[in-house]
This record gives structure tokens, sequence and C-alpha cells, in this order.
């Protein structure tokens, strides 16, 4: 093929992972909403997250659950993910390792959903179209 060609064709579509963050006020009832997605393609070494707290849902799980500690810890992941100095002890490691470490299972307010894989041209754009269809 020629490079005339290839210059209008998009890049091969490549394999990337994602995970939901979940917002669980109280672990005990099991009740959770959607509140953002980790997203991790290895062959563009790309990794984001990308959050939306819905208050009123939130709320109607738990009318006092901290939303100042929520709102932090979804800003740090997203932190975490941009990596530099704002991504604390993680800011020099690789977007894999920040993303393996976003979606480790923990038990906080926020937990990661299980991850998934997916494919696609443009993994940022997948971020915002999972974070519409998913999240909002």
């Amino acid at each position: 093929m020629s490079s005339a060609q290839t210059a209008g064709r998009s890049a091969a579509p490549q394999v990337y992972e994602y995970a939901l963050l979940r917002v669980i006020p109280r672990v005990e009832r099991g009740e959770c909403i959607n509140a953002g997605v980790a997203v991790y393609c290895r062959a563009r070494s790309f990794v984001t997250a990308r959050t939306h707290l819905d208050v009123p849902r939130l709320l109607a799980l738990d009318p006092h659950v901290d939303l100042d500690g929520v709102r932090a810890a979804l800003d740090a992941a997203e932190c975490l993910c941009r990596g530099g100095p704002a991504a604390g002890q993680a800011a020099g490691d690789d977007p894999g390792r920040r993303f393996r470490w976003l979606v480790a299972p923990r038990s906080t307010v926020v937990q990661p959903g299980p991850v998934h894989l997916g494919l696609t041209d443009d993994p940022r754009a997948e971020a915002e179209r999972l974070l519409h269809l998913l999240v909002r």
C-alpha cells in the first residue's frame, strides 16, 4: 500500500482496558453509583480516569456521605492517571503501573469495578464515550 493510501486510513484499533469507579457509601448495604471510568491502552502508552459525581443520586443512597472525601478520592484517581507531581509516589510510574494501582481491589468508599477489554482507534474518545454511557 502506498503512503498516500495509508495516510487516509486511521490507525488500527488497539486493545484497551477499562474499569468503572464506583462510590459505595455504605459497604454493608452493597449499593453503589458509577462515578468514573479508568481507561488504559498499552499500545498507545495511554491512561486516563474521567469522573462525574451525581450528588443527588449519591445522597439518595446515604444523606450523610462525606461528599468532600468522595470528591477528593475521584480527583486523586484523575491525578494519578495524569502522572506528574500531582500523582505523588506514582509520578514516575509508567501508565500501565498507574492503571493497575487504580484498579486494584480496595475497601474504601470509591472502589474499582472489574476490568473489561475492548478495541478502539482513540482511547481518549473511548474514555469520554464510556463516561457518557456508563456514568452520566
